[in-house]
């Protein structure tokens, strides 16, 4: 079964951090690269960062220099460490295989219920 579990989110003030989790169905996260992506009000669901399974890391051009993405293959869980956050990344955070997100798109893809990342002060 298809499993995405996020959880890890919070409110924090700006420049302020955060480490979120994703636990992942081992179909999923063992033969896939994985991403985070994230929604805030008003706007489109966004992809934010990637890691393959060789460690191979990718990032918006948004988020470069203050996130870090990892991922533990012992427990099928992918991180998203954030730091310097800004009230701009106010969004609720998902976790996905951005190969099936692409292939299906993202309205049919099955999404996990994320978690609110609040920033402000």
């Amino acid at each position: 079964q298809v499993q995405l579990v996020e959880s890890g989110g919070g409110l924090v003030q700006p420049g302020g951090s955060l480490r979120l989790s994703c636990a992942a169905s081992r179909s999923i996260f063992s033969l896939n690269t994985m991403g985070w992506y994230r929604q805030a009000p008003g706007k489109q669901r966004e992809w934010v960062a990637s890691i393959t399974t060789a460690d191979t890391t990718n990032y918006a051009d948004s988020v470069k220099g203050r996130f870090t993405i990892s991922r533990d293959n012992t427990k099928n869980t992918v991180y998203l460490g954030m730091t310097s956050l800004k009230p701009e990344d106010t969004a609720v955070y998902y976790c996905n295989a951005p190969s099936i997100v692409n292939s299906v798109g993202p309205s049919r893809a099955y999404w996990g219920q994320g978690t609110q990342v609040t920033v402000s002060s």
